[in-house]
């Protein structure tokens, strides 16, 4: 029995990746490549002391987040993405 945590990545080749991407509905790739975006930026503004304008772009990180997460459970729980996760 193996853990999933124990698993390593292994890259997958392009033809392989388009292959999978031909299967997936355009909105839920366009809502993936949205939410790994705002996962990101909202990493970037961490910390205790953000100035207003850096409290306000991470808001709306959050908020392109939470909307591109909706489109994703939509299609499948799983697929939401969290600013912490490695994935």
């Amino acid at each position: 029995m193996t853990a999933s945590h124990l698993l390593v990545p292994v890259p997958i080749p392009d033809r392989i990746a388009a292959l999978i991407g031909s299967c997936i509905p355009a909105h839920i790739l366009e809502a993936e490549f949205a939410a790994e975006c705002a996962a990101r930026e909202v990493r970037r503004f961490r910390g205790p002391r953000l100035g207003i304008e850096d409290q306000a772009d991470r808001e709306q990180a959050l908020s392109e987040l939470a909307r591109a997460n909706k489109v994703l459970s939509a299609h499948h729980p799983r697929l939401a993405v969290r600013p912490g996760s490695p994935w």
